[in-house]
């Protein structure tokens, strides 16, 4: 996200510099005044602005970004609820990866990829985001830190493939910021849970210079019964082994929440790649059947907070 995000300030200005060299040239500077003619007006130069904008493309051409190869790798860790539901918390270790190849852009999605195959023209007010994404989901797989919800046992790693699509719309209130509407579709294709989910999201995305970058984002997560069934529900077996009551969860909207996040550069200018840091924060609320489980309701909480830092290296 945060490289993706620098890097768009980067495409802007090295996409930019023909664009603007050639108003430059379409503007030639005001004639000389003649006793002839000293009421003709007088052809306009380049303005201020433009040429601040000039230079600033020329030198952003130079970046790191400007290749037709550049990634973003790193290690962020943070505290996460032991399970979805959980309050009690643990430490979480998650590398970072994500970059462009010849206009081709991928990052991870948490423990997955998206990869959006969509090459937009330069300098678009309207972007478009569409391609493919898979997703490993360790849920209740083996941090679970409540002792009673133990005795339900550990799920199997599942392996979610789907899509992204969606549109990011520049320069809502400056030339460097945007605000981007997408979906993710997601189902598994191992039968762990046989399931479906769908995240709508809506996020604000805001540059601060070529220092850094500042994101604010708002999602909800809609899943399937079989989904949760498999994570929500307590059976017979489980009442029987964990004294928790019998529960049959049905799908609908999950849980809706909201994330922060600012990354800076620690040279001050993100153009030239090098070393970085970010600091996350988020919150979620479980909604319906979801909270009223019984490994949420009794057992935990459905409130889930997440923060977390960490480093990055951009090449």
């Amino acid at each position: 996200m945060i490289a993706r995000t620098l890097a768009s300030l980067a495409l802007f200005a090295s996409a930019s510099t023909p664009a603007l060299a050639q108003a430059v040239v379409d503007q030639p500077p005001a004639p000389e005044s003649t006793k002839a003619d000293d009421s003709a007006p007088a052809k306009p130069g380049p303005t201020p602005e433009q040429l601040r904008l000039l230079a600033t493309a020329a030198a952003m051409s130079q970046s790191v970004f400007a290749k037709d190869f550049y990634m973003t790798v790193g290690l962020g860790a943070g505290m996460v609820p032991s399970y979805e539901g959980s309050n009690q918390y643990v430490f979480f270790p998650a590398p970072i990866i994500q970059g462009s190849y010849k206009g081709y852009n991928f990052a991870a999605r948490g423990p997955g990829l998206f990869v959006d195959l969509v090459k937009d023209p330069v300098l678009p007010k309207v972007e478009y985001i569409a391609g493919p994404m898979f997703r490993v989901r360790l849920e209740r797989n083996n941090r679970i830190r409540d002792a009673v919800v133990q005795r339900l046992g550990d799920k199997p790693i599942a392996l979610e493939l789907g899509a992204s699509g969606g549109v990011k719309i520049n320069r809502i209130f400056n030339r460097f910021d945007s605000v981007t509407f997408s979906a993710d579709a997601l189902f598994d294709v191992t039968g762990v849970h046989s399931g479906a989910l769908i995240t709508p999201q809506v996020s604000y995305n805001r540059l601060l210079g070529t220092q850094g970058v500042v994101n604010i984002s708002a999602s909800a997560d809609f899943v399937d019964g079989d989904y949760a069934d498999t994570y929500f529900s307590v059976d017979a077996a489980g009442s029987a082994a964990s004294g928790l009551p019998r529960f049959r969860a049905d799908g609908g909207l999950k849980s809706i929440g909201t994330t922060a996040l600012v990354g800076l550069d620690l040279s001050g200018n993100a153009l030239d790649g090098g070393w970085g840091v970010f600091a996350l924060g988020s919150y979620s609320r479980l909604q319906g059947d979801f909270a009223d489980s019984p490994i949420v309701a009794i057992r935990g909480d459905a409130d889930q907070f997440f923060g977390g830092v960490g480093v990055t290296y951009t090449f």
